[in-house]
């Protein structure tokens, strides 16, 4: 029997030159195209967190996949965090450095109700800008960051530096 972190990382798909030469892309689409290994990521996270959350929050885009379905499971709301103007009402925006430029997310100001847990939930931790970003949100929001959870961590890109002080895991990391 496999664990979760074998079937991850025998389920990304690495596709050279993409989105531009050079870049060594990590596919999740075989991952989430497998219902049997799809289901081991989420029955993972959701034996992790029952009872203990009130919320998960998924960062846009591939973290609504993991995200939405974990919330499911685990009979919680979810809570998107989106590139800026794509949210109706009131909302709450940080933006932040990319390698060649700037970006900003935001969650509608009335998301979640102070105090309460979420897990933030998202594809790959790479620089770490976005996740950082996203926990800030929540945090401004009056949500409590319990864990920040990523399928693939790109070591190399030191993204797990900017959240010092918060729990991460992630299943596989290249």
């Amino acid at each position: 029997m496999s664990t979760v972190q074998e079937v991850v990382a025998a389920t990304i798909r690495d596709v050279p030159d993409f989105p531009s030469p050079g870049i060594l892309f990590k596919d999740i689409g075989p991952l989430v195209g497998d219902p049997e290994a799809f289901g081991a990521v989420i029955e993972h996270w959701r034996g992790r967190h029952t009872g203990s959350i009130d919320k998960v929050v998924g960062i846009d885009a591939r973290g609504f996949i993991f995200g939405g379905a974990l919330a499911l499971a685990l009979g919680v709301g979810f809570v998107p965090v989106r590139k800026a103007g794509k949210l109706p009402g009131a909302t709450i925006e940080r933006s932040y450095d990319l390698e060649y430029g700037q970006a900003t997310l935001a969650v509608q100001a009335d998301a979640l109700t102070p105090g309460e847990r979420v897990v933030v939930v998202d594809d790959v931790l790479a620089t770490g800008g976005t996740a950082e970003a996203a926990c800030e949100l929540i945090e401004q929001v009056g949500g409590v960051v319990a864990e920040f959870l990523v399928v693939l961590e790109l070591v190399a890109l030191g993204g797990r530096d900017r959240l010092t002080g918060r729990v991460v895991e992630a299943l596989a990391s290249a």
